[in-house]
């Protein structure tokens, strides 16, 4: 990294204000050449205002900032020359095909003919967009328009590139491609800082800052930031996780209490008698469990353990989510089947020949690259489109025949939140009302729940265009459910939105299937692939693997993982990746997780290599695979089955 005398980014005491609200409030950073700068925060934190304001798109109201030495307010032109910036809103040209959108980022830039082929090849193949050099933006899905707005953005090597949560809605594989270019354009001195929802990718940075309420409350690198974590974490692992969460979760040495799949992961105080407490509550319980094991913090345990602590009392009331009309007396009756669905535009297939079953109140994770035929599924089930050949029923309604019934017994919640902008919160609720044919008293106290539900009583009067990502959410997922429906049809429902609010959302998800609503969802966020019940992997149209989530980490991955921290993982990924027992070397956090046949022999190749590189400190495990690592592995697996020993080729279909 170049000298620190010479930041790229330099902030003082800038503030930005929107009325009454204080967006940021006197943040002060630096960000160096070649370094990666992680933002972090709650919705509504400031981070996207901070950036814009970087930018030169808004001016801040005090305060000073330098971009590659040039001030943001004085001298706009001259920083906009220095840098590259990506905003959540998809800044594409929708009636241009995909070339024609690179072609105009690059003449924007002053990007030179000479050396611009390569560059956009080099671009087309990181996001797996080539097949579609063709086709207009309009026509691209949610996923796909992101990964064709990176690669506007990274047109060109800027000094500084400015990235407001660029990976939102984009599948695993393509996130990490994404954080290889990252990594390149690191080795360039690019100085980079970026905002992030997920919070895995905060532990890559090199720095971290937490912000909360416009106000940075501290800087570090991700280890120094986890010394903010008190007390231990302990996991729990167990068949039994949700009832043994319910257990633990007002006990006085806990702190929170979170479900990942068959495992619970306990935030407690640091004490020797909490595990020996945590053993014979289990006992009495008669609830049964394979091992309790303490586990090192992640950036997301500190994130969520600060702010929870500083937002006490915002968190949707899971309690009060739904009544016992859907209970649970005939909980194996199947609330969803399909046999042999398939759907055609033209020439192309979107889903293929799949069948699959639901059981009431059940969580079903549906998930699958972009494109894969997810979202064209989950509409055909809400009787929104017409399937080409195949049957199906939904709460016993024909997806044929019976479209209007299906509607009236459903909830359904969008990827980008099917609300009104410029309604209030309470006019959203209404209006939804009106359409699920609530009226009168009933639709008054449904009203009520609602707003209460989501924790939105102070804002009932606000319009829901100002309403940041998590309170959509909460907005969204009210108005879903408004009408109390036995399925709840979920799609990408906590895209973008912060750690904190994605936890309390699935709070109130499990209460909801405890109360025996079927829910069913589709995710990018792997983690949250964990907390369903059972889930189906779609690819190119087709289902290649169902189960639970154990079963599919059991049973669907045929390789091993090895667990491997070390200083700089990302300079390591190639010399890895070459040694004959290592099948690939991928970052995974703060470390890396090598995928191998043999787990013995690649460690012992790992040792050789590290030795001769006189490298002593890194560690590494064995260790269950991850849903990530379980995703990536039946693709790559179904590729090389077809004979397409390349994942871009499946990805891009």
């Amino acid at each position: 990294m170049e000298t620190r005398d010479n930041p790229a980014i330099l902030a003082k005491k800038l503030s930005k204000n929107f009325d009454a609200l204080t967006a940021v409030n006197q943040l002060s950073l630096q960000i160096f050449p070649g370094e990666i700068f992680g933002l972090v925060g709650p919705d509504g934190a400031g981070k996207s205002t901070t950036l814009r304001m970087l930018a030169t798109i808004m001016n801040p109201d005090s305060g000073s900032a330098r971009i590659a030495g040039y001030d943001i307010c004085q001298e706009a032109m001259a920083v906009k020359d220095h840098i590259a910036y990506m905003s959540q809103k998809f800044s594409l040209y929708q009636d241009l095909t995909v070339q024609e959108n690179i072609n105009f980022y690059a003449d924007l830039y002053g990007m030179q003919k000479k050396g611009r082929e390569s560059r956009v090849a080099e671009l087309l193949d990181f996001s797996h967009m080539r097949p579609f050099i063709k086709r207009r933006a309009g026509k691209l899905s949610g996923g796909m328009k992101q990964k064709l707005q990176l690669v506007c953005a990274l047109i060109h090597t800027p000094k500084v590139l400015l990235l407001d949560e660029p990976t939102n809605g984009v599948d695993p594989v393509s996130r990490r491609d994404f954080w290889r270019i990252l990594h390149k354009l690191q080795e360039q001195q690019v100085a980079i800082l970026i905002t992030t929802a997920y919070l895995d990718e905060a532990e890559r940075c090199d720095r971290v800052g937490l912000i909360d309420h416009g106000q940075l409350l501290t800087t570090g690198s991700p280890d120094e930031i986890k010394t903010m974590m008190t007390g231990k974490i302990l996991v729990i692992r167990s068949p039994q996780a949700r009832q043994i969460a319910q257990l633990l979760h007002d006990r006085e040495f806990t702190e929170s209490v979170t479900i990942f799949g068959d495992a619970v992961h306990l935030v407690c105080k640091e004490s020797s008698e909490v595990e020996q407490q945590v053993t014979n509550l289990l006992a009495q319980a008669n609830l049964s469990y394979e091992k309790i094991v303490r586990t090192r913090p992640s950036i997301e345990d500190v994130f969520v353990s600060v702010l929870d602590n500083q937002n006490t009392g915002q968190a949707m009331k899971s309690g009060q989510s739904i009544s016992s009309l859907h209970d649970l007396q005939s909980a194996d009756e199947t609330t969803v089947a399909v046999e042999h669905l398939t759907r055609r535009f033209g020439n192309f297939t979107a889903v293929d020949n799949i069948s699959f079953r639901v059981r009431k109140g059940e969580i079903f994770g549906f998930l699958g690259p972009n494109g894969a035929g997810k979202s064209t599924t989950i509409r055909m089930l809400c009787g929104l489109l017409r399937p080409s050949s195949g049957t199906g029923t939904v709460v016993e309604f024909d997806i044929l025949a019976q479209t209007e019934q299906i509607k009236r017994h459903i909830g359904y919640m969008s990827q980008k939140f099917s609300l009104y902008e410029d309604l209030t919160v309470e006019e959203n609720i209404n209006f939804y009302g009106g359409i699920y044919g609530l009226s009168g008293d009933q639709l008054a106290t449904r009203q009520e729940w609602a707003l209460n539900m989501a924790d939105l009583q102070n804002h009932r009067k606000s319009p829901a265009a100002i309403l940041s990502g998590g309170w959509k959410q909460r907005l969204a997922l009210a108005c879903a459910i408004l009408h109390e429906p036995p399925i709840l049809f979920l799609d990408e429902p906590t895209s973008g939105v912060d750690p904190l609010s994605r936890r309390h959302f699935w709070d109130l998800i499990y209460d909801m299937a405890d109360h025996g609503v079927t829910v069913f969802v589709t995710t990018h966020y792997m983690e949250e692939a964990e907390y369903c019940d059972r889930i189906a992997l779609i690819y190119n149209s087709r289902i290649i693997a169902a189960g639970s989530p154990q079963e599919l980490k059991t049973g669907a991955m045929h390789d091993t993982i090895i667990d491997l921290h070390c200083p700089n993982p990302q300079l390591l990924i190639e010399e890895l990746s070459a040694l004959p027992q290592i099948r690939e070397a991928v970052l995974f956090g703060a470390g890396l997780h090598i995928v191998t046949a043999n787990a013995d022999s690649a460690q012992k190749a790992i040792r050789d290599l590290f030795q001769s590189m006189k490298l002593t400190s890194f560690s590494m495990e064995t260790i269950l695979p991850s849903m990530e690592d379980v995703f990536i592995s039946l693709i790559e697996e179904e590729d090389r089955r077809l004979g397409d020993h390349s994942v871009s080729g499946g990805l891009a279909a």
